[in-house]
């Protein structure tokens, strides 16, 4: 499915969308960004609670399809700048990681 597609399924809020077009080809959940780095893989969405500017950089260097921000975490205007002058597809949802990741699950088993 394409992050378009997700996003349209989830109803979750779009911060940056510059590559609607990218394959979700996996998904990944944690906030140890150490243990993302070693973990996700590539083509990955990849749900969090870090709202730290260094989510963009592993999420650049691993070419995740997206980052989904879970409970509402705030955002600072640099991480938002930072993910659209990086083309890094950002979304954002009120819901706790666990029940984002259903959500995401239950999109599988269509």
């Amino acid at each position: 499915m394409t992050v378009e597609a997700l996003m349209e399924k989830t109803g979750f809020e779009v911060i940056s969308l510059s590559n609607k077009s990218k394959m979700v080809e996996g998904c990944y959940a944690g906030d140890l960004l150490s243990w993302v780095m070693g973990k996700a893989e590539q083509g990955c969405l990849w749900l969090t609670i870090m709202t730290n500017i260094n989510v963009l950089a592993v999420a650049s260097l691993l070419d995740l399809a997206c980052v989904v921000v879970c409970e509402n975490a705030v955002l600072d205007e640099i991480f938002i700048k930072t993910a659209e002058s990086k083309n890094i597809n950002v979304l954002r949802t009120d819901k706790p990681l666990y029940e984002a990741c259903l959500i995401i699950g239950n999109l599988s088993n269509e």
